[in-house]
């Protein structure tokens, strides 16, 4: 910027929201940067520079405000050095905060609460802009640097993470809006590090829901928008929603851009596309991963199998289960009939559905250990199926019979 342009962005409320703006532009009311920095600081300082121009440069001082009583620019610079600086630059412009007051009132740089308080803010700050502009810095080129490091983009949807179940973009409202539902792999299927990553700023289950972008700056991370609750087993479902800045009025943008409102016209083809996507989640957290539909003439067969009896639930085992069917086929069937009963009729569900609730990604995955006892369980299964089957079609079955769905490998050992 030239002079008479800094002066201009440094007047609050300098720019007409109501005005039309640039395809790419990330602003709308005119504010942005000075009541984000004087929230901050004491003093703003813009230092700017046209290429082929020597640098201009003017100050917001609240204690000048102060002092004098009138609200006027200064042109001043705290610190020379970044005029200099700012020279050796092709062009560019450099905002300086002194005097964070908010942040470092009443602290000291002996105290050791203090420091670790100031970093603890540190942190969030370098978490905040890793989470709103993944995107630039993912795939616009856009480099932040923190404290001379830079920061990593935090990608929401894991991308590259095997597993991943991207469903088809969906364009509303003319296309101005594009909505895209991801649903993430399951625990089972990722490393600590990935699954740790995948939790975001604020765990898996407050991450779940809408992500709103304007202009592929993120608004809004893991919300849904009023039409559903956050609930546990729908913590892999993640939906990318993109709005342009022709839209601000119709999705109620506020001054911060953190708050969005969908328009009324588009809450039930949100929901629509947020139906299909939280179900598929669901069937991943319930499936421990698995792809449910392999082919069209396989389903999933579970050990375990969900019942309603008197309008009550419970949990039986699978009868049809290869195993389970050959034991209830031999003589001594009763015994086996009345060991699957007492195993029914006993299942802790009041202590699973607290340990689930506390630690929801304790749980292993079964026989996650013990390939040897798993393959013997492999070869009683696959002998049971050939009695009924081929070879071939016994194998194809395996992939889909839980618990081997987790381990491949040991089918193509067997």
């Amino acid at each position: 910027m030239n002079d008479a342009e800094i002066i201009e962005a440094m007047r609050p409320g300098g720019y007409n929201p109501l005005a039309q703006r640039e395809p790419t532009d990330l602003g709308r009311f005119g504010l942005g940067l000075k009541t984000a920095s004087l929230s901050q600081c004491r003093k703003l300082t813009v230092i700017s520079r046209r290429p082929d121009q020597v640098p201009a440069y003017w100050c917001w001082s609240l204690d000048h405000v102060a002092q004098t009583n009138r609200w006027e620019l200064i042109e001043q610079v705290g610190k020379p050095g970044l005029i200099d600086e700012c020279r050796r630059l092709p062009g560019g412009t450099i905002v300086l905060w002194e005097d964070l007051d908010r942040l470092t009132k009443h602290t000291s740089v002996d105290n050791k609460k203090h420091e670790t308080a100031f970093l603890e803010a540190a942190k969030l700050v370098k978490t905040h802009l890793a989470l709103v502009y993944h995107r630039f810095l993912t795939t616009d080129g856009l480099k932040i640097t923190f404290n001379g490091n830079p920061v990593e983009p935090w990608d929401p949807y894991m991308h590259g993470q095997p597993g991943l179940q991207p469903l088809a973009d969906e364009p509303l409202a003319g296309g101005n809006v594009l909505v895209k539902g991801y649903v993430l792999p399951h625990i089972s299927l990722m490393t600590g590090e990935a699954h740790k990553n995948g939790a975001g700023p604020r765990g898996w289950n407050e991450q779940q829901g809408f992500y709103i972008y304007r202009n592929q700056r993120l608004l809004l991370a893991g919300n849904w928008l009023g039409l559903y609750s956050k609930e546990e087993h729908y913590k892999l479902a993640r939906i990318r929603v993109d709005i342009t800045n022709q839209q601000d009025a119709e999705w109620q943008i506020d001054i911060k851009k953190s708050v969005a409102r969908p328009p009324a016209a588009l809450r039930d083809e949100l929901r629509r596309i947020a139906d299909t996507v939280r179900r598929h989640a669901v069937d991943v957290y319930r499936h421990r991963g698995k792809v449910i539909q392999r082919s069209l003439t396989q389903s999933f067969v579970p050990v375990w199998q969900e019942q309603v009896r008197h309008n009550r639930r419970f949990y039986s085992i699978n009868r049809s289960y290869p195993i389970v069917s050959q034991a209830l086929n031999n003589p001594d069937s009763v015994t086996v009939a009345a060991l699957l009963r007492l195993l029914e009729e006993t299942v802790p569900v009041p202590l699973i559905v607290l340990s689930e609730s506390n630690g929801p990604d304790t749980q292993p995955i079964p026989y996650d250990t013990a390939d040897a006892d798993l393959l013997s369980m492999l070869r009683l299964v696959y002998n049971s199926l050939l009695a009924t089957m081929t070879e071939a079609e016994a194998r194809k079955r395996l992939l889909m019979m839980e618990p081997f769905t987790d381990h491949p490998h040991l089918i193509e050992a067997l």
